[in-house]
């Protein structure tokens, strides 16, 4: 909360068969509750603001409530991606789901693995019900369907997704509006020699029957001169952690038995669990980034990241790459594991961010032996 606790802005809260449900200010609430002794949190070492007894607070119902969140994070601070935007108002506004949202549904996360893909620009210009038609996806209610192979549409994607990271879609330039003008020639001659052909219901590879990273290694092997990492022998972090005494060292030490919970197999717990993980990811990061005296862990990642990288395997680097997991990416990663959203629950892609915040922690927090 920083240095004092900000009446200006009020938690908005509905009565619900009786009982006070924050919808917005959770956070400032629960840390209020620690600060007066009303929730314990054990070892807590940061210092927290004067908060009074009673708040004030922004008492609606749940319509004005949502409507007022929404208004809040989207149209005042811009503070939520596309995809969250458009997840929140057919969640919670019953709108109903937007061709952005439902190309990433049924593409098993194209868009919320690629954080280059969630971008406003994208939703607005790139991703549309008109141009994906053009591209040969339609929509039968919330279902995809495609003219392609499921190797042409990885081909095109793949292409797509390029295209955006180097900037040759962008909102700037001579091919604004016009981003099939772009995509190379090959990709180009997938869409119309198949704009004839009749459509297919589309499933994403993670989502086929039989399919696992472990059958796609055996059935690869002939043809792969690097062995694939399976994702299910890595650690969390990559290696057991020497970090220097302290919240960072208390956060991994607490991080690590949790994943070790989740991914152990005795208890079965849903994809959501993935995303509480990505959230103490986040909240890892943030901790190791303010001890070093970072105002954003933007800057940390700058700093740590390069020679972070450098200390991991070729075969670790190329799950990490095919899970997005970049320089570029990273800090938009992390953002997005701050909310329990589809986009956090990939269990692929939160191992691989803790393998190079791991790598980062060794460098910067670690004790020498």
């Amino acid at each position: 909360m920083g240095p004092y606790y900000d009446m200006s802005e009020l938690p908005i809260v509905v009565y619900k068969n009786g009982k006070p449900i924050v919808y917005d200010g959770n956070r400032r609430v629960v840390l209020a509750k620690i600060k007066l002794g009303f929730v314990i949190a054990d070892n807590l070492t940061c210092e927290l603001p004067d908060v009074p007894s009673e708040l004030p607070c922004n008492v609606c119902s749940e319509d004005v409530a949502l409507s007022s969140v929404y208004r809040k994070h989207v149209k005042l601070r811009n503070s939520w991606d596309a995809l969250e935007r458009d997840i929140f108002a057919n969640k919670y506004l019953k709108e109903p789901k937007s061709a952005f949202l439902k190309f990433d549904e049924g593409t098993g996360g194209f868009i919320s693995k690629n954080p280059e893909m969630n971008q406003g620009f994208v939703r607005k210009e790139v991703l549309t019900e008109n141009l994906l038609s053009q591209m040969g996806f339609e929509f039968d209610g919330d279902k995809l369907f495609t003219r392609h192979s499921d190797e042409e549409v990885r081909v095109l994607l793949d292409n797509v997704l390029e295209k955006i990271k180097a900037k040759e879609i962008w909102t700037r330039g001579e091919y604004r509006g016009k981003p099939l003008d772009v995509l190379d020639q090959r990709v180009k001659d997938i869409i119309n020699s198949n704009k004839n052909r009749e459509l297919r219901a589309y499933t994403p590879a993670s989502e086929k029957k039989g399919d696992s990273t472990e059958k796609k290694s055996k059935d690869e092997d002939h043809t792969r001169k690097t062995r694939i990492t399976k994702p299910s022998k890595i650690e969390y972090f990559g290696e057991k952690l020497i970090l220097k005494p302290g919240d960072v060292n208390n956060l991994y030490s607490d991080i690590l038995a949790l994943s070790n919970v989740i991914r152990g197999g005795k208890v079965v717990f849903s994809s959501c669990a993935y995303g509480l993980l990505r959230m103490s990811l986040r909240l890892l990061c943030e901790t190791a980034s303010k001890e070093l005296g970072y105002s954003d862990i933007k800057e940390y990642i700058n700093k740590y990241y390069p020679a972070a990288k450098k200390t991991l395997s070729q075969d670790i680097r190329t799950f990490l790459s095919s899970n997005n997991v970049t320089g570029d990416s990273l800090t938009q990663l992390m953002h997005t594991g701050a909310h329990n959203y589809i986009s956090s629950t990939s269990a692929d892609q939160a191992l691989c961010i803790s393998i190079i915040l791991g790598a980062m922690l060794k460098i910067s927090h670690g004790r020498s032996k």
